[in-house]
């Protein structure tokens, strides 16, 4: 790393634990001798509880405690989880445990510890529930029986932006108008690790770690639920097997198992099963939009109209409401040069399972929907989809732009991004291997997205560094769900300081250690934290500077630093910052031995960039095979290209698996059919092709290293892009429509269905 510069593709120090089963995650690290928490949990979607008799299940064997709603309102704990909630949005409450009503599969009802899981299990059967069902709502659709009284038809919330009027107009007079109908299934997270907490009372303060995106908003909640101050809670996070926005939200389990462990006075620890963790984890995206594209006679857009209902599921998730509606508009019209828009999101409850951020929260939303009726446009008006974008772009020369919803992108060159994409996609060969296809008796299409991404997350971070006798300490206040932050901080810090790689450790994930952090979410990691590390790196310069000068008898003037060693005009002493340190401490001044900078970023970055997918289907069996997948994205300057890379790898096969796979489905009595891994499919290795990736970079104006962030694009790019290759193949069979996912089935079923109107016709 040293040897060759900055921004190089250094191996990810951390697999090594990790791929060799080292790694320490919370079940790994839970206390010995801890309690095992399992959960009662309702069997049916909605209904009232009518009975709840726990007497049979104290006694079994081995209980020593069983939490009920009215136990945590006797201990003086609030029982409501808030969320963000729109203006004029409803605010029903949703309780930790369930006091009087549940509103879906899954609900937690009690809380049952004891000292092995199968004795907590076991006592599990033995209590007494009954529950009268009430009519159930399942439908992507207002009305229905009504889940909770203070939001009438089940409506959420109705929430708008833009001028309606002005947008009627422009569709009113426009040469050619386009309206697409598309909808974007809901998909479980299934991170690799599923959720677990463990909860301690040491020394009379409440220790919780949580296999969560940050420690910071836990410790929050938990001060706020039980009443505590900050010096009576420490908050931990382990290593963590995936998070994906899933894990960034409060849940019910940790505020149970802290209060079991405040009451027995003993650890207590849950981990949740595959199946739970189906049934109760937040989902993702599950909402259906009617897009209206309005064109002059040359083809640009001069309006675009969107109408969208979005599920809530049976509660308000933590950011639920915003995702839909905030996050969707910051990037509602793209890349494209348009000040005529208008957007109504309207999100319901339904029985079923809340839904929350997952991988790009709202901007894998809003850019597929306008991609996909971008493509449509292009079908509709019979000219190339790539021709329609260019000419729609924003410019380069009208950058900083202000978007139609009022964003301000600061730098972009879709056109020089789209062109490289185009080469390394061999866009000129498509022809010639459709042609290779149909000899085979298969359909081959292409589909391009271009998509540009809104990235912040919470403004404001910390770093801290401190010199050790080995090296140095560097602290976050961002959190590692897989991401490989270990590498990319410590790997940045050694490029401004000259500190080998090898000798920096980086500490995340404890309130105690790092009073305050944003945390992980929002691809904010590598750019928020790195701003925070360089402006703690200017702290250390002039501190040390300081130390030296004053050392040598010189003036501070005459000392620089070249981001490896200082120099001292008019002497051959050029030490390292592990060699001032040394001299700081042989000194006694360990006031210099620590050292911490705290950043805000007043502006977003803009990750932009085009995805090409080529697939190509077997209209006898309707069988998706994604052939080629080529991806170039302008993140802005790269810390780690190898991780970038890794990161877009990872976004495109959450997006395949959408596209192709998986659908979360409930039947009429809001039961979750697809409620284990028989019966939801996950992309595996071999659904997925090589995944070209090269990086066109216009360094974003809103940082001090033009960084923009990366980890959710590759989701944001693929949902339409595969659509779009999909429904290009089907166009020679007949198929128009199809929604996601393409599954085997639905595909023979489209083909079938056009080659019967066809023969009809």
């Amino acid at each position: 790393m040293e040897k060759f510069g900055k921004s190089q593709s250094v191996t990810r120090v951390e697999d090594l634990r990790f791929l060799t089963g080292t790694g320490r995650y919370v079940d790994d690290v839970s206390p010995d001798g801890a309690l095992h928490a399992f959960f009662v949990r309702a069997g049916v979607a909605h209904g009232t509880i009518t009975a709840l008799d726990l007497e049979e299940a104290r006694a079994m064997p081995g209980v020593a405690l069983i939490v009920t709603a009215d136990d945590l309102v006797a201990a003086g704990v609030r029982i409501g989880l808030e969320g963000k909630v729109l203006r004029n949005g409803a605010a029903p409450v949703r309780p930790i445990l369930a006091q009087t009503r549940v509103r879906h599969v899954g609900e937690p009802i009690a809380m049952i510890v004891a000292d092995s899981l199968i004795a907590a299990k076991d006592a599990a059967e033995a209590v007494l529930l009954d529950i009268d069902d009430l009519p159930v709502h399942v439908a992507l659709a207002i009305g229905g029986d009504v889940i909770h009284p203070e939001a009438p038809d089940n409506l959420a919330f109705d929430w708008a932006l833009g001028d309606a009027d002005a947008t009627e107009v422009a569709i009113a007079s426009a040469a050619h108008v386009v309206t697409t109908q598309v909808f974007d299934n809901r998909v479980i997270v299934n991170a690799m690790e599923p959720r677990g907490c463990f909860a301690e009372v040491t020394d009379g303060r409440l220790h919780v770690a949580v296999n969560g995106q940050g420690v910071w908003s836990t410790k929050r909640d938990l001060m706020h639920h039980f009443g505590l101050s900050e010096t009576d809670l420490r908050v931990t996070t382990p290593d963590v097997g995936g998070g994906f926005g899933m894990k960034g939200m409060r849940y019910p389990e940790p505020f149970c198992v802290a209060h079991a462990a405040r009451v027995l006075g003993r650890p207590v620890r849950w981990m949740s099963e595959r199946t739970e963790a189906m049934l109760t984890d937040n989902a993702g995206r599950d909402l259906t939009t009617t897009a209206t594209l309005a064109f002059d006679a040359d083809y640009r857009i001069i309006a675009y109209r969107l109408d969208t209902i979005a599920n809530m599921g049976a509660y308000n998730s933590q950011f639920a409401q915003a995702i839909q509606t905030e996050l969707f508009a910051k990037v509602l019209m793209g890349t494209y040069d348009v000040q005529t828009a208008h957007m109504r999101t309207r999100g319901i409850y339904t029985n079923t399972t809340p839904v929350d951020a997952y991988r790009g929260a709202g901007r894998p939303e809003a850019i597929f929907v306008l991609e996909r009726s971008m493509d449509a446009a292009a079908r509709s008006l019979g000219v190339d989809p790539w021709e329609l974008r260019v000419k729609n772009f924003i410019k380069p020369q009208h950058f900083p732009y202000t978007s139609v919803t009022g964003v301000t992108y600061d730098v972009g060159d879709f056109v020089r991004v789209l062109d490289r994409a185009g080469q390394n996609a061999d866009r000129d060969g498509f022809a010639a291997r459709k042609s290779a296809s149909l000899m085979q008796g298969k359909l081959r299409g292409q589909g391009l997205c271009y998509y540009i991404e809104s990235i912040l997350g919470d403004p404001v971070e910390t770093t801290a560094v401190e010199f050790t006798d080995d090296g140095a300490l560097i602290y976050v206040g961002t959190q590692s769900n897989g991401q490989g932050h270990e590498t990319v901080y410590a790997q940045f810090l050694a490029d401004h300081t000259g500190i080998p790689a090898a000798r920096i450790k980086v500490v995340q994930g404890d309130s105690d250690l790092i009073p305050m952090g944003g945390g992980t979410g929002g691809s904010r990691s590598v750019t928020v934290q790195n701003t925070a590390t360089l402006a703690a790196v200017d702290v250390i310069r002039t501190a040390f500077a300081a130390f030296l000068a004053d050392h040598e008898g010189v003036e501070a003037a005459q000392i620089s630093f070249d981001d490896e060693r200082f120099r001292i005009a008019g002497s051959n002493l050029t030490p390292t910052m592990l060699d001032v340190a040394d001299m700081a401490r042989a000194a006694g001044r360990q006031d210099l031995l620590r050292h911490t900078a705290t950043i805000k970023l007043d502006n977003r970055s803009f990750p932009n960039g085009a995805h090409v997918a080529e697939v190509e289907i077997d209209p006898v069996t309707g069988v998706v095979t994604v052939d080629r997948y080529t991806v170039v994205d302008d993140f802005g300057n790269l810390i780690n290209p190898m991780l970038a890379e890794g990161q877009v790898h990872g976004g495109v096969a959450q997006g395949i698996g959408q596209a192709l796979t998986e659908a979360a489905v409930f039947d009429d009595d809001g039961q979750l059919l697809s409620a284990s891994f028989m019966d939801y499919a996950m992309p595996r290795a071999d659904d997925l092709p090589m995944i070209g990736f090269a990086s066109e970079p216009t360094p974003s104006l809103y940082n001090p290293m033009g960084m923009k962030g990366c980890g959710e694009a590759g989701t944001v790019g693929a949902l339409a892009a595969i659509s779009n290759a999909v429904l290009a193949a089907l166009e020679d069979v007949g198929v128009t429509e199809i929604d996601m996912p393409f599954t085997p089935h639905r595909v023979w079923q489209a083909i079938a269905a056009a080659q019967d109107a066809n023969a009809a016709a």
